[in-house]
């Protein structure tokens, strides 16, 4: 069972690094605290391989309880598609 993910901060979104660390920071977070949430899934299909990718495309920062709640939301609809 191999999970692998890449976050991607366009410096079209936000030109300052800080500000697309930070980005990163809350999504890479977010992701540690729900992983649970797909690998329950893979864990039926253990010869299973995924790569996933977020792609950040709002010009605007969230509070991380927003971006925590977005990761629920978007690792249950990979859930189900798996």
């Amino acid at each position: 069972m191999q999970v692998n993910f890449l976050i991607s901060v366009p410096k079209k979104c936000f030109k300052r690094a800080v500000k697309r660390n930070r980005v990163k920071r809350q999504v890479r977070e977010a992701y540690r605290k729900n992983k649970d949430i797909v690998w329950k899934e893979m864990e039926k299909k253990t010869d299973k391989k995924l790569a996933m990718a977020f792609i950040w495309l709002s010009d605007e920062l969230a509070p991380s309880s927003l971006v925590e709640y977005k990761m629920k939301n978007l690792l249950h609809r990979i859930g189900e598609s798996l």
